[in-house]
């Protein structure tokens, strides 16, 4: 990998959509995979996604569009996933193409459900990609504040440092600010747990907690991602960082946060099947809080919010109720 590379995305919603305008600001050439040919004619003919942040005007002479995975693959260096894990392995059936000398690069903030695999192991262990060929994308940063040129941090996680900074430099701009770290897995599993924090903050909004309740979750809600990332994957790491409690924090808080607002229309009296029909994006927390918990039977790591929200979500348990119970025991 080079700076002259070529970017492929595989994913066509909003998150794809601002890692593309980034892209498009160092580069004059991306592929892009999407899976309808329809999305694609409409996307060419009023210079925007159709379906997603629509603000955002593209020149398409500078993109090449294809509904044939295998395509973009093979005519792309660095391969950017931007798809919900839970149907990553449903969009990856048709890929015959190999990925073994690619830069692949997750953007997905979620595990595989079956196998309750980050998306790092998951392209490791089933498509042969070496580990230092791997890279995480994580915020904090939202795809809508993107859209506006609002600034915004990324971090790019990799053990091969070398090449992080050669892929961060492509989405660096003027609005976006970019650090390059080497804890793959910590910022994967964090990733995952924020979206279930963020769930937790959403559902006790619904129920009426206020900003000191807020605070205090929150607070126990980074103790609790560091418990168990931690003891998922020892090293030295500052929790503290941008990469990790910020993260965290704009998607507890951000009026843009799919899986706050997916949490505070269960406190709200929603049910979990209603309210994700009336959402348009995926709450990938939905996903990771069962695969946590099934991954925690094997370390017991104390986690009282991820199971609030297990309960809540899969038990069917009252969230006045769970939220109630839970907080006897936040401190």
């Amino acid at each position: 990998m080079d700076e002259e590379s070529t970017i492929g995305i595989i994913g066509s919603g909003s998150w794809a959509t601002a890692i593309a305008k980034m892209v498009l600001n160092n580069s004059d050439r991306l592929n892009w995979y999407f899976r309808e040919e329809e999305h694609i004619e409409r996307f060419k003919k009023v210079g925007h996604n159709p379906n997603y942040l629509t603000s955002v005007d593209f020149d398409t002479d500078k993109i090449f569009f294809s509904t044939d995975i295998n395509e973009i693959v093979e005519q792309s260096d660095i391969l950017i996933f931007v798809i919900p894990s839970a149907f990553l392995k449903e969009a990856l059936k048709p890929l015959k193409a190999s990925l073994k000398e690619k830069y692949v690069v997750s953007a997905i903030k979620g595990l595989i459900p079956d196998e309750n695999l980050i998306i790092g192991n998951f392209f490791n262990k089933h498509y042969e990609v070496p580990i230092n060929s791997i890279a995480v994308i994580s915020g904090p940063c939202h795809a809508e504040e993107v859209a506006l040129e609002r600034l915004s941090y990324l971090t790019i996680a990799c053990q091969d440092i070398k090449r992080a900074r050669i892929f961060a430099a492509k989405l660096r701009c003027s609005y976006i600010k970019t650090t390059v770290i080497d804890d793959i897995y910590g910022t994967e599993y964090s990733a995952v747990m924020k979206n279930v924090m963020a769930i937790a903050a959403g559902i006790c909004h619904g129920l009426g907690y206020g900003d000191n309740f807020q605070a205090v979750l929150i607070s126990n809600g980074i103790q609790e991602i560091k418990r168990f990332v931690d003891t998922i994957h020892p090293i030295t790491r500052d929790i503290k960082s941008s990469a990790y409690l910020g993260d965290l924090l704009v998607t507890a808080y951000s009026q843009f946060s799919r899986n706050r607002t997916f949490g505070n229309m269960l406190g709200k009296g929603y049910s979990v099947k209603s309210a994700q029909l009336e959402m348009l994006m995926i709450a990938e927390g939905y996903y990771a809080v069962k695969s946590i918990m099934d991954i925690n039977k094997k370390y017991k790591v104390n986690m009282p919010i991820t199971e609030a929200v297990y309960n809540i979500i899969y038990e069917k348990i009252s969230p006045a109720i769970e939220i109630k119970l839970l907080t006897d025991q936040l401190r």
